[in-house]
């Protein structure tokens, strides 16, 4: 049992090694880093997982500050390398993070990207003083820092400040760059992503291209944005994304340090709730813990674990993106509520304007920025199955299956709905189910496979029934066969079965009705029902045509 404080929201190395915080160590990551072939690395990753951590770690580690940090590093992993002794405070570093810059409109933007120049030239202000400055460079410096730079020279800030750096310490710069796409969310977002990309091209490429003055360029974000549109020219870019096996341990925690974290402050015995509910990230092989999530779990202890990482997520754009996707997406993400896997195209690099174009973006999206997991490939080139990676995530989804309800139906309709069901009274179910439909459903959602419709309608309404029910769907392939079961966690209560049918061109309701009765007999729901033990059993048909609908049940 340990009494040390956890280092929750802190970011800062030195601060957090200073002050005896709990730490798991990753400082092999600086080994790996170093010994890369990449001069130049991207990394990546879901944010609260530990980026800006670790680029603090290199910062404390390579930085020449005057000051001994070796100490910081006592006992810890990269002690024990011959890196240690070679690398460590031999460099100038300069240290940039985007982090904050998400503004509404392109000048607020770049008066934002401003600041964080100004603040990196500030904190190397010394050089002023030095005369490894020639005039003319001074005067450059001197308007970085009051403000009076014309905005056009910000694009060559990273490339000089490096070399006034290098030439004064006659030693190569090491750039640490935290959260570059932040701004470039924004300008997606917002509206001025031309502006944001096009700065951001060049503001890098003069850092990173070709100079002369760099030992090693390290990078952080959520996506890694296409190279055509701001790593253009960089031939010596290495990006490790999670996909990736190279640093798949280094964000994130591995199981075994989870279950070390959970053992050093006595709540062993909770591993297996914490796992279903913040672990199945698959990090280049090797599962992932939230790391966010871990850390809050085991500082407030709660009895019933909480969602703790979605309050930090700014969803926005995933908001933005699964509102304009239309039926199939609602139709994806019922599989996923379902616990199936979907087979989805991964790309690792994106050109947000693209997205809009390319509905399947969304999934890689999504994957990158921790709302899916890999559970396997399919062979096809960049084909991959995903999968909700956990309890905490699948929270998210069940909030936007509501929100997307919200808009389009007055909650109180489906909540008559879902206690209809609850209560077993299936004419009031029928009723509340066509206000439902004839809400929610304009004609132009039914053209084209309307049963996929009613299927993503009745997962998202049964997203309210999850705490009551184990809720399954069998999709079977075939037209317009859906078989939904609830099986009640309390098993003195009722189950139910719901088969849907549409009615084709030579059938009437009725037979339709008759023959979904029949597939739900043939088919035996009701025997896995009784085998759990289960002995009250509603079976429901439901047959639909455009807005009809007419409901049979047993």
């Amino acid at each position: 049992m340990t009494t040390k404080k956890l280092p929750i929201g802190l970011s800062d190395f030195k601060e957090l090694i200073e002050n005896d915080y709990y730490y798991i160590d990753k400082t092999k990551y600086i080994q790996e880093i170093i010994k890369s072939s990449s001069k130049i690395l991207l990394l990546p990753r879901p944010r609260r997982f530990g980026k800006t951590l670790n680029l603090s770690m290199l910062k404390d580690f390579f930085e020449n500050t005057g000051e001994n940090h070796k100490q910081l590093f006592k006992g810890l992993e990269i002690e024990k390398h011959e890196v240690f002794e070679l690398h460590q405070g031999k460099y100038p570093v300069i240290f940039l993070t985007f982090k904050d810059v998400k503004h509404l409109n392109w000048s607020d933007c770049l008066n934002g990207l401003k600041s964080v120049v100004y603040y990196e030239f500030a904190r190397h202000r010394y050089l002023m003083e030095k005369n490894t400055l020639f005039p003319e460079e001074k005067k450059y410096f001197q308007q970085v820092i009051e403000g009076s730079l014309p905005d056009a020279d910000y694009n060559d800030a990273l490339k000089k400040l490096s070399m006034y750096l290098g030439r004064c310490y006659n030693m190569p710069v090491v750039i640490l760059i935290d959260e570059y796409d932040t701004p470039i969310h924004a300008g997606y977002a917002k509206g001025y992503y031309e502006e944001i990309i096009s700065f951001m091209r060049n503001f890098l490429s003069g850092g990173l291209k070709d100079n002369t003055y760099l030992f090693k360029g390290v990078l952080t974000g959520i996506l890694r944005v296409a190279k055509e549109s701001v790593f253009s020219g960089l031939n010596n870019l290495g990006v490790y994304t999670l996909l990736d096996k190279e640093f798949n341990t280094f964000f994130g925690f591995t199981e075994p340090e989870t279950a070390n974290l959970l053992k050093d402050y006595d709540l062993s015995n909770r591993f297996n709730e914490v796992s279903a509910w913040y672990n199945g990230y698959n990090f280049g092989g090797k599962v992932i813990y939230n790391p966010w999530s871990i850390l809050q779990f085991t500082h407030r202890k709660p009895k019933i674990p909480s969602p703790y990482w979605v309050n930090t997520a700014d969803t926005g754009m995933i908001d933005q993106l699964a509102t304009e996707g239309g039926r199939e997406l609602k139709e994806e993400i019922g599989q996923l509520l379902d616990g199936n896997c979907i087979t989805k195209q991964v790309y690792d690099s994106i050109v947000m304007k693209d997205i809009e174009i390319r509905g399947n973006l969304l999934w890689s999206f999504l994957l990158f920025s921790g709302y899916l997991k890999v559970v396997g490939e399919k062979g096809q080139k960049n084909t991959y199955q995903l999968a909700i990676p956990n309890q905490e995530v699948r929270y998210i989804y069940e909030e936007m299956i509501e929100k997307w309800f919200d808009t389009k139906v007055r909650s109180a309709s489906l909540e008559e709905m879902t206690k209809a069901l609850q209560k077993g009274d299936i004419k009031l179910f029928e009723i509340m189910l066509r206000k439902v439909v004839i809400q929610v459903m304009s004609y132009h959602d039914l053209a084209g496979e309307p049963e996929k419709v009613y299927h993503a309608l009745v997962l998202g309404m049964l997203v309210w029934m999850s705490f009551a029910y184990e809720i399954r769907s069998n999709r079977e392939s075939g037209y317009g066969r859906y078989d939904i079961m609830m099986k009640p966690k309390d098993l003195k209560k009722h189950g139910i079965i719901i088969e849907f049918k549409m009615v084709d061109e030579e059938k009437t309701p009725e037979q339709t009705l008759k023959k979904a009765m029949e597939q739900i007999e043939n088919k035996k729901y009701a025997a896995e029902l009784e085998a759990a033990g289960v002995k009250d059993i509603i079976k429901i048909a439901v047959a639909f045509k455009g807005k009809e609908l007419w409901v049979e049940h047993k």
